[in-house]
């Protein structure tokens, strides 16, 4: 049986909306798992009638049983009843932000129960995230909160590698600061235990802070040598493959050539940068070490406002979502509950 996947709507004025039915609609979603839409149903039948996608839609409380299996021509939508299906595209609105927080929380929900194996994620917008009063930078914090998770990290994964970061959605001289011997281990070892569990045996390497990784001690102040190598040397110890730190400027590229499986980055865009320039339509973001081994991952894109509701909004990257969740969902959550 193909896992239960909930895939969230997202913010409804952007693109989420139509990616989602673009997704129902695609045979290769069908190859992947059973989906299960976590949003609002009058917008997701706007959204299909917007890209000429054809299938009927039942909706069901939060909390509900799903009531049947969801098949090409019959999808389930999980609808909180927010009446958000008749806003405006490409427009900031705290009912949208509001909404995309609630259509999180309950997947989340659904997968603490059991009822679905992980959660994909269509993009929200951080504005109207704020103005509907969730005061969060993205996803990954948002999950982290509603799990009580402390030590987590975001993986961005590509065809040809997967990154995976130290800090997010912090300045670059708070990054810096935050950057620990500890935290460095334990993103080494959330990289190492995750692609594990999926059955693969991962090389990785870490980024240098400073250009040329210090160049032993040419540039910075020695931040390699004491925010990085001791949680490098303690990994190693226990066994993961493990090598760093290496200079970024070169590292991406070793990876995308095959050396490396894994890349940890100090900081946001030292990863995310070589990952959106090498693979922005199939790259996926990955949370990982949620408590309860819970499984999200997302598109690497944003809401993208200024196409929104113009019916060409490209779905590949939520395929590829979908694709890593099914991957990386844990044994025993592979059926989902079904009526």
């Amino acid at each position: 049986m193909k896992p239960v996947i909930a895939i969230t709507m997202g913010d409804v004025c952007g693109i989420g909306p139509e990616i989602t039915a673009r997704t129902l609609n695609d045979p290769a979603t069908w190859e992947i798992c059973r989906p299960v839409v976590v949003g609002d149903g009058a917008m997701l039948s706007r959204a299909a009638a917007l890209t000429g996608c054809q299938f009927d839609i039942e909706t069901i409380a939060p909390g509900a049983p799903l009531p049947f299996e969801p098949t090409p021509q019959r999808a389930i939508c999980v609808d909180p009843g927010l009446d958000v299906g008749d806003l405006p595209f490409g427009h900031v609105d705290a009912r949208a932000g509001h909404a995309a927080y609630e259509f999180l929380r309950i997947a989340v929900e659904m997968a603490q129960a059991h009822q679905v194996a992980a959660i994909a994620t269509a993009p929200l917008n951080k504005e109207a995230l704020h103005a509907g009063g969730h005061i969060f930078p993205g996803h990954t914090e948002i999950l982290a909160t509603l799990t009580g998770t402390d030590s987590y990290s975001m993986m961005l994964a590509t065809p040809k590698m997967k990154v995976i970061h130290l800090t997010t959605h912090v300045g670059l001289i708070e990054a810096i600061r935050r950057i620990t011997p500890e935290r460095t281990y334990q993103v080494i070892k959330l990289a190492h235990d995750t692609l594990t569990a999926a059955g693969e045996t991962p090389r990785i390497a870490v980024c240098g802070i400073n250009p040329h990784a210090g160049e032993n001690g040419l540039f910075g102040e020695g931040e390699e040598e004491e925010k990085l190598e001791p949680g490098i040397k303690r990994a190693a110890a226990e066994g993961i493959d493990v090598q760093g730190p290496l200079p970024a400027d070169t590292l991406f590229y070793r990876a995308g050539r095959g050396d490396f499986d894994v890349v940890v980055a100090c900081y946001h865009d030292q990863g995310h940068g070589p990952v959106k320039v090498m693979s922005i339509d199939e790259g996926v973001n990955i949370t990982v070490g949620l408590k309860g081994q819970i499984i999200r991952t997302s598109v690497d894109h944003g809401t993208a406002f200024d196409i929104a509701g113009k019916g060409i909004a490209r779905h590949e990257s939520l395929i590829a979502a979908l694709r890593y969740a099914g991957q990386l969902s844990p044994a025993g959550r592979a059926i989902g509950a079904i009526g």
